[in-house]
C-alpha cells in the first residue's frame, strides 16, 4: 500500500510539473494608464542614451591607436558589459510597458536573468582588474611596461570573462535542475532569486552557493580594491611631482566613484531581497536602478574625467562639425 501511495504521489507531482506553463507572469510596474506612454518613452530614451554613450566610448578606444594601452584596453570591457546588461533589461521592459504584457517565455526569462547576472558580476570583476592596473602604474611605474604587456592584459581580460561565465554558469545550472511548479514571478524582470521562488523543492544548495558567491567575490574584490588604493594613496603622497600626484589621484578618484556607486546599488539590491516587509514597489525600484544608473553614468564619468578620452571625443565631433559646415 505504501508503494502504491508513493507512486501515486510521484505521478501527481509529475502531472503538476508538466502542467506548469512554459510562460511566466512578471509582476509588472502597476502604472496608471496615463503614465504608461511617458514611462515607455523615458525607458526608450534612457536605453538610447546608454547605447550611444557606451558605443562612443567603445569606438573612441577602438579607433584610436594611441588609446591601445593597458588602462584603456581594460576600460574597453566596461561599455561592452554595460551594453550587455542594459540590452538584457530594456527591450523587455519597453515591450511590457507598450503592450501591457507581463508574460515572458521561460527560456527568455532564463536568458535575461543569466545576462543580468553576467552584467552585475562582470562590472565588479572589470573594475577590480582596472584597480590592479592603476596599482601597477602608480606603485611600480618603472616596471609597468614590463608587467602590463599586451599579452598579460589579454590574459587578465580572458580571466575576467571566463570567471564570470563560469560562476554564473554554475549558478544557473543549479537553478535549472530544480522542478518548477509556479509561474508567477515576484519581480518586474527575471533574476535568480525570483526564479528560485518558482521551485517547489528544497533550494538550500542554491542559496548556499549564491550566498557563498556573494561573500567570496565581495570579500576578495573589496580586499583587492582596499589594498591597492591604500598603496596608491601612499605612493601619491610620497611623490614629489605635483602633476603626477594630481593625475594619479584624479584617475583613482574616477575608478572609486564608479566602484562605490555600483557597490552601494548592488548592496541595496541584495539587502532588499532579505527584507520581507519591504514593499514590492521599493524592491522593484532598487533592482531596476542597479540596471539603469551605472550603464548611464559610467561612460559619462570616464568620458569627461579621463583627459585622453575626452580630447579624442571632442576632436572627433569637432572635425565632423567642421566637415558638415564646410
Amino acid at each position: 500500500m505504501a508503494d502504491v501511495s508513493n507512486a501515486s504521489k510521484e505521478m501527481m507531482l509529475e502531472t503538476h510539473f508538466s502542467n506548469v506553463s512554459s510562460v511566466l507572469i512578471l509582476q509588472g510596474f502597476s502604472l496608471p494608464p496615463y503614465s504608461v506612454i511617458p514611462a515607455a518613452l523615458f525607458a526608450s530614451l534612457n536605453y538610447m542614451v546608454i547605447l550611444f554613450c557606451n558605443l562612443v566610448l567603445l569606438l573612441t578606444i577602438l579607433l584610436n591607436k594611441s588609446l591601445h594601452q593597458p588602462m584603456y584596453l581594460l576600460l574597453l570591457n566596461l561599455p561592452i558589459n554595460d551594453i550587455i546588461g542594459s540590452t538584457a533589461l530594456f527591450p523587455q521592459v519597453i515591450n511590457e510597458l507598450l503592450l501591457d504584457s507581463r508574460s515572458i517565455p521561460y527560456a527568455a526569462c532564463i536568458t535575461q536573468a543569466f545576462f543580468i547576472h553576467i552584467y552585475a558580476t562582470g562590472s565588479v570583476f572589470i573594475l577590480t582588474a582596472m584597480a590592479y592596473d592603476r596599482y601597477v602604474a602608480i606603485c611600480c611605474p618603472l616596471q609597468y611596461g614590463t608587467i602590463m604587456t599586451n599579452a598579460h592584459v589579454m590574459r587578465i581580460i580572458t580571466l575576467v570573462w571566463l570567471c564570470n561565465f563560469f560562476v554564473m554558469g554554475v549558478l544557473f545550472f543549479l537553478l535549472l535542475r530544480l522542478p518548477r511548479c509556479r509561474s508567477r514571478m515576484a519581480h518586474s524582470y527575471c533574476d535568480n532569486p525570483s526564479l528560485l521562488r518558482l521551485a517547489c523543492t528544497d533550494t538550500t544548495v542554491n542559496n548556499i552557493y549564491g550566498l557563498a558567491l556573494v561573500v567570496v567575490t565581495q570579500v576578495a574584490v573589496l580586499g583587492i580594491i582596499f589594498c591597492t588604493y591604500i598603496q596608491i594613496l601612499v605612493a601619491c603622497f610620497r611623490s614629489k611631482r605635483a602633476d603626477t600626484k594630481t593625475k594619479a589621484l584624479q584617475t583613482c578618484a574616477t575608478h572609486l566613484i564608479v566602484f562605490l556607486f555600483l557597490e552601494c546599488l548592488g548592496l541595496f539590491t541584495i539587502i532588499s531581497y532579505r527584507i520581507p516587509n519591504l514593499s514590492s514597489e521599493t524592491r522593484r525600484f532598487i533592482g531596476v536602478s542597479t540596471m539603469i544608473f551605472p550603464p548611464t553614468v559610467n561612460p559619462i564619468i570616464y568620458g569627461l574625467k579621463t583627459k585622453e578620452i575626452k580630447d579624442k571625443i571632442f576632436t572627433f565631433f569637432r572635425s565632423k562639425v567642421i566637415k558638415s559646415g564646410g
